[in-house]
């Protein structure tokens, strides 16, 4: 048998009526699959056992993962080899704790407030693909590395260590804020998954068959740096905000790696080295966009693509194609940039309503 313990948020707000109703049809639901197990609803909290056979444990939960009515889902335990039920006459006992004044019931809906704050100031400081792999009931330590294909992305602020010389540290730390933000908005909503942060990098995935997705997504996140150039006022130190981006295809590996003590699930690979070593050379090329000919290969759009030269990469043996797109936002000046960054002199205060952060991601598809 298997037991599952998971805790959820309210998707809305749901009346005493509808929670209890919600308790008597899993109890009839269970009652028929022999799953038994509690129910405790505190302040929008859902926090739920199910024990049973796995064939039907399995398949619940995934209904649960898709029901409208929850949301901020997270596997707490996953006990798959259980012997014996801790719930053996409860089908599904439901238990709402709101109207509780008992004292023995305060510490059990501070520890479900508490534990459900936790989970979601854990999922603000994890990739999504952790996320998932932990909604779905499973410990991302026990899974196992595998050989994938993907398209790597390496993007970068253009002379950052110029421009944190220039700033105070919470200056520094708005300005990657505001970076970080558009850059992950964009590549999330073209399909991509933000891996890591690294200084001022960010490094991401797609799959190996959205190549135009993540053309795409670098043009997006150059027109956002664009907007967000032109909208700031004039000694902000976002109208010297440019990035460098580099796109690789190949395979790479994916897995948990690290010690017993930090461990990171991320991709290694050639593809990766290749995507950093690509970013690193828009300012040699003097363009903010390179990727390969396995990108450029993949790619169904009819892009305007423009052919760089062959390049001897640090680690390659062989030259390696490079290629950017003919488009005026791939256009990159650094020695311009580096000038007006030295020229400027910021204010004390880079606020987030002074910069339009407030209005962060808005690009379209007109490049």
């Amino acid at each position: 048998m298997k037991r599952l313990t998971y805790i959820s948020k309210f998707s809305r707000p749901l009346s005493r009526e509808e929670v209890e109703s919600i308790g008597q049809v899993s109890s009839r639901n269970n009652q028929k699959a022999n799953i038994t197990g509690i129910l405790l609803c505190s302040g929008g909290i859902f926090f739920q056992i199910l024990e049973g056979e796995e064939e039907v444990v399995d398949p619940l939960y995934e209904k649960i993962l898709k029901d409208d009515r929850h949301t901020d889902i997270f596997c707490l335990k996953n006990e798959p080899q259980i012997s014996e039920r801790e719930f053996p006459d409860w089908s599904m006992k439901t238990f709402i704790l709101d109207e509780n004044t008992d004292l023995l019931i305060k510490p059990i809906k501070s520890l479900l407030q508490t534990l459900s704050t936790s989970q979601l100031i854990l999922a603000k400081y994890t990739q999504p693909t952790i996320l998932e792999i932990i909604k779905s009931g499973i410990n991302p330590l026990k899974v196992a590395p595998k050989l994938v294909e993907k398209i790597i992305m390496f993007c970068d602020i253009c002379s950052f260590s110029t421009l944190s010389e220039k700033l105070p540290p919470e200056q520094v730390v708005l300005l990657l804020n505001e970076f970080f933000s558009a850059v992950t908005e964009i590549i999330t909503v073209r399909g991509g998954e933000v891996t890591k942060f690294m200084g001022d990098c960010a490094m991401a995935y797609f799959d190996s068959d959205r190549a135009d997705d993540a053309i795409q997504a670098s043009l997006d996140i150059l027109k956002e740096m664009e907007r967000l150039r032109k909208s700031a006022p004039e000694g902000n130190a976002l109208r010297v905000l440019y990035a460098g981006i580099g796109l690789a295809k190949g395979k790479v590996i994916e897995g948990n790696i690290g010690s017993t003590i930090k461990k990171d699930y991320t991709i290694i690979g050639d593809a990766v080295n290749v995507a950093s070593r690509l970013e690193a050379l828009t300012r040699k090329l003097s363009r903010s966009l390179l990727f390969d000919s396995d990108v450029k290969n993949s790619a169904k759009v009819s892009w305007n693509f423009l052919a760089l030269g062959d390049f001897n990469l640090k680690g390659k043996e062989q030259l390696t194609a490079i290629y950017s797109l003919e488009n005026a936002l791939t256009i990159l000046k650094i020695d311009e940039i580096k000038r007006a960054i030295s020229l400027s002199n910021y204010p004390r205060n880079l606020s987030p309503s002074a910069s339009g952060a407030s209005h962060i991601c808005k690009y379209t598809d007109e490049l």
